[in-house]
């Protein structure tokens, strides 16, 4: 049994290395110090990367990284390294290309080991305890004996990972159009899962930007079967265990096809973007089950991951204690009949029906994973009830479980704020409340607002990317300023205060200033004031999250139109037309480049609001579905070119523009409709 010691992890404040602080091996934090430290060394070098909520994590620390023999081996011949990828994606980003170069696949935990210098020659994700051991020794041996390999095979690697994000400029002349569109969800049609919606595969992401861009598609160009398979989709995973049906909230994945079994860690940047996909899902459709999500998840939130500041969390973990008080995957939200029948009683039988508690609600070991498979139209014509009895059931059924699961111990909470997983959730809070229409959703979002600017933006101009403990230390990626821009457009659109408009045009002209990149004209993920990587990547597939370049190219689109920049506007074209050539064969990794796409193949309009009445009309206006607007309102004459002369005095007027070219001004937002239904 190792003996408790700290190691040099005890200084830092992010969770996830607080918990690796008393492990026997001598960890280290990436940092200036510890570069030194290897390169003057001459040792060989760890890298282990993962993140608080991640299952696998733990059990490669449970059974290597707190084992003597592991740490007597590591401490030897390595300078190791810890680092938490959600506050360092810059990192994690440059060691999983390479892993994905190495292996073909990636994940965490991510372990690499390299040279004194930095630059990878090996690695992979979980490793059992005997054949890491194996692997370290190997590599030491090798390094020790016949090190030219090693620094043979690592600068082919460094080569390859320059490549990997080379950007060509695309040499045709931009052309935007709806049938390339169409050929891309073609293509990316064979993937679908018709019946439990997603993907065709297991395990299943939820990937909110794709069915963002979907959903616009399917109802913009009226495509009735793909709005059906958005809507499967969408049903399938609110039905899913993947959804938390007693709490509210997601989980990031499922293990399996019908979205039951979770890997139960929930991410606040997973539930921000649910937030807003269900909101504008429920705007379409009016299905209360969206409805319902979006109210239970931002319940969740405000209930579990929400800061003393208006802040937000990051996460909560896999694991939590089970009744033994051992760490395991879902113990905190799994139930067994016993407990259920013991807290519902009576109603234990109707609960099982709708939750299937049964063989197709199974988990292991005698424990349910709460899922439906059937609506509720459905549910009550078999059980002949009414909607308000089935309603106040629910509501019993969840008040008693809720209180019964906050008996148990909970999962970890990653209590680190980040700076774009705010945004995102900023963005989430104003998306449901431009829906529903709920006054705390909105003094919600704006007092997160207030928070990053207060704690995040710094006097330079640029911003931070933590936040912990009253200390915000680490230097801002493109993530935080891409997010930040499009939360705060999205502030002015709902306060009117202008005030959201120009810090976002100052984080904008920030970017191009220490980010842009002449040759790709994209942006790169880092500052050029942070300290070189192995390679210094542009970041444009989107993922799990969105592309920070793909969010670029949408705010210099949607800011180009309230300022009339032109330079703004043709980066954007130029930066679509150069991921363009790449979109066609995997539509998964580009929807939010599509979406762009189709703000040029579709009119876009301009609508401002001037007068005493521009609030209420623009929340009249947005219980409208129309992706392809901005709106400038406010109270009177500013200095926007979209609000150059058209103030009236005594007057609110609406204008509605496309193409530079206005409608005569309206005073009704019907009137107003009516004009956005008139083009194609």
């Amino acid at each position: 049994m190792n003996k408790k010691r700290s190691n040099k992890l005890i200084e830092e404040t992010s969770p996830y290395l607080l918990q690796h602080a008393e492990n026997p091996i001598d960890w280290h934090a990436w940092n200036e110090n510890t570069l030194k430290l290897a390169n003057t060394s001459g040792k060989l070098i760890v890298i282990s990367i993962g993140y608080s909520a991640c299952h696998w994590c733990h059990v490669m620390e449970h059974e290597s990284f707190e084992d003597d023999d592991v740490a007597a081996l590591m401490n030897q011949n390595y300078i190791n390294i810890k680092v938490d990828r959600e506050e360092r994606p810059d990192i994690d980003q440059v060691y999983m290309n390479a892993i994905q170069l190495i292996t073909g696949s990636g994940g965490w935990p991510l372990n690499i080991v390299a040279l004194p210098d930095g630059r990878p020659v090996w690695g992979g994700t979980y490793f059992k305890k005997e054949i890491w051991m194996n692997a370290l020794n190997q590599i030491s041996n090798l390094y020790k004996t016949k090190p030219e390999k090693l620094f043979d095979y690592a600068d082919k690697l460094e080569q390859g990972l320059k490549n990997i994000d080379l950007i060509t400029l695309n040499p045709n002349t931009d052309d935007f159009s709806t049938e390339f569109i169409q050929q891309t969800i073609d293509n990316w049609s064979h993937q679908f899962d018709y019946r439990f919606g997603g993907m065709s595969r297991a395990p299943k992401f939820m990937m909110p930007n794709n069915y963002q861009f979907l959903l616009r598609y399917a109802y913009q160009m009226n495509d009735l079967p793909l709005q059906e398979y958005v809507n499967t989709t969408l049903t399938k995973m609110a039905f899913g265990g993947i959804f938390d049906h007693i709490g509210g909230g997601f989980s990031r994945y499922s293990v399996d096809e019908k979205w039951h079994v979770p890997h139960f860690e929930k991410m606040l940047y997973d539930n921000a973007q649910m937030v807003s996909l269900y909101a504008e899902a429920f705007l379409i459709t009016k299905n209360n089950l969206y409805k319902d999500v979006v109210i239970e998840t931002l319940n969740f939130v405000d209930r579990e991951l929400k800061g003393p500041h208006g802040n937000f969390y990051s996460s909560l973990d896999a694991d939590s204690l089970n009744h033994e008080g051992t760490l395991e995957e879902g113990a905190y939200y799994v139930w067994n009949q016993n407990e259920l029948k013991s807290l519902l009683k009576e109603d234990f039988g109707l609960f099982a029906d709708y939750y299937n508690v049964n063989a197709y609600g199974f988990w292991e070991e005698g424990n349910y994973v709460l899922i439906r498979s059937e609506d509720d139209d459905s549910f009550l014509k078999k059980h002949e009830l009414t909607s308000e009895s089935l309603f106040k059931r629910k509501e019993n059924w969840k008040d008693i479980l809720l209180k019964a699961r906050q008996k148990r111990k909970p999962p970890r909470l990653d209590d680190k704020t980040l700076t774009s997983w705010n945004a995102m959730m900023i963005k989430g809070y104003l998306d449901a409340y431009r829906v529903l229409k709920e006054e705390p959703y909105l003094h919600t979002a704006t007092t997160c607002g207030e928070f990053l600017l207060k704690n995040q933006i710094r006097e330079d101009g640029g911003l931070n990317h933590n936040f912990k403990n009253g200390t915000s230390n680490i230097n801002g990626f493109l993530e935080d300023y891409a997010t930040c821009i499009d939360a705060f457009i999205s502030l002015y659109n709902h306060t009117l205060d202008l005030k959201w408009l120009f810090i976002s045009r100052d984080l904008t002209n920030y970017c191009f200033d220490f980010f842009f990149d002449d040759q790709s004209k994209l942006f790169f993920f880092t500052s050029e004031k942070d300290t070189a990587l192995v390679s210094r990547s542009v970041e444009y597939r989107d993922n799990v999250i969105p592309a920070s370049n793909s969010t670029m190219a949408k705010n210099l689109f949607t800011l180009s139109h309230y300022f009339d920049n032109e330079h703004y506007a043709k980066t954007a074209e130029t930066m679509l037309n150069n991921i363009k050539p790449e979109i066609q064969n995997y539509g998964s990794g580009f929807s939010n480049w599509l979406y762009l796409m189709m703000n040029y193949t579709e009119p876009f309009f301009e609508v401002a609001i001037i007068g005493n009445e521009s609030l209420e009309k623009i929340k009249e206006l947005n219980l409208n579905y129309t992706p392809n607007k901005i709106v400038a309102a406010s109270f009177k004459e500013e200095s926007l070119p979209l609000f150059k002369n058209r103030a009236v005095e005594g007057k609110t007027l609406i204008y509605v523009c496309v193409n530079k070219t206005c409608n005569m001004p309206v005073d009704t937002v019907e009137k107003a409709i009516n004009q956005l239904k008139k083009y194609p």
